[in-house]
């Protein structure tokens, strides 16, 4: 039986299944994990957020995803069941990151009201400025399926949950408020949200700010707070173009294997390292093999020997290039972060 692969927002290890569906970017366990299957599950994740921010869920196929995170179905379907597993992986990875921008920013506030705008705005900016996924997390994954749906409802939970503190604010009795009133409040701020991402322009969410809060605080302190809320400052957005970062593995003409990578990690730990110190740390015991990817690699690029080799006599000296150090340093970061 496959593992299922689930996430927090750096497309690296999992933190929710299908089924166990925490949305928190909680950490889970990993079972039979190497370097590689993280490359290649961050790799198939960025593609499918990006074709479904593209296409919609109906248009984020399988052979899409693959042909552009440049993997083969087999890989896909060792680390995914099929391809609504995909994309419960890339929705919780989201809802996991937005949570973790919402919150941090309420945090910092004292005060229900406080809390909830401060929440409200860096949620706004996040959407503004990762706008693949937030149309993923608010447009997308409504037409997804009911699988999909589920998990958004279960995702939601704590949103609820906040907003109905907002009853103990209010002054005319906490018992007058019904606590389906948090429910039909969230509904209704991500129902408008949801209509201004479908829209064509590209006004900066952060504008709706105000006025939703006006929605949030009616109910439970009255017009007098939510006139407050629609004559309040809004946050001034920079908007800077973001370019894309360039994947280093793009344009490699090579299959990084598990062996590629612990190659690559042992001239990280040990520069200068020559053929047999390499074989020893990466755990390749044929000296066939090994000279024969150290040659293969640096036909890459991604290695140099700095030592003078067999002309002279001496030892190879392998050290990593500019580019193998951000090839190595990406595998890593994705493997352990």
């Amino acid at each position: 039986m496959r593992h299922r692969r689930n996430t927090t927002f750096d497309f690296g290890p999992r933190g929710a299944s299908r089924q166990g569906a925490p949305c928190n970017g909680s950490r889970v366990e990993r079972v039979g994990a190497t370097e590689v299957s993280e490359v290649q599950r961050a790799r198939i994740l960025s593609a499918a957020a990006e074709i479904a921010g593209e296409l919609g869920y109906s248009g984020m196929s399988i052979a899409r995803v693959t042909g552009r995170a440049g993997v083969s179905r087999r890989t896909f379907y060792d680390l995914f069941e099929d391809r609504e597993d995909c994309f419960l992986a890339v929705f919780d990875e989201a809802v996991a990151r937005a949570t973790v921008v919402a919150t941090d920013a309420a945090s910092a506030q004292q005060g229900w009201r406080e809390q909830a705008r401060a929440g409200l705005s860096a949620l706004l900016e996040f959407l503004g400025d990762e706008r693949v996924l937030g149309a993923l997390v608010i447009v997308q994954a409504l037409g997804s399926g009911p699988n999909v749906l589920a998990r958004r409802a279960h995702c939601l939970g704590p949103l609820i949950a906040f907003i109905d503190q907002g009853r103990s604010q209010t002054k005319t009795g906490r018992e007058l408020l019904p606590p389906l009133t948090a429910e039909g409040v969230a509904g209704a701020v991500l129902s408008v949200i949801h209509a201004r991402m479908l829209e064509p322009d590209d006004r900066p969410l952060v504008g709706l700010l105000n006025p939703l809060m006006g929605m949030i605080v009616l109910p439970y302190l009255g017009p007098a707070a939510a006139a407050h809320e629609l004559s309040r400052p809004v946050p001034k957005v920079r908007h800077v173009p973001r370019r894309a970062a360039k994947d280093p593995l793009d344009g490699l003409n090579m299959r990084l294997t598990y062996r590629t990578l612990r190659v690559l990690a042992a001239i990280a730990e040990q520069p200068g390292a020559s053929n047999r110190e390499v074989a020893d740390r990466a755990g390749v015991h044929d000296q066939g093999q090994i000279s024969k990817l150290l040659a293969r690699l640096d036909h890459l690029g991604l290695i140099a020997n700095t030592g003078h080799g067999r002309a002279k006599g001496e030892a190879n000296a392998w050290r990593l290039t500019p580019k193998g150090e951000e090839v190595e340093r990406t595998v890593r970061v994705g493997a352990t972060s």
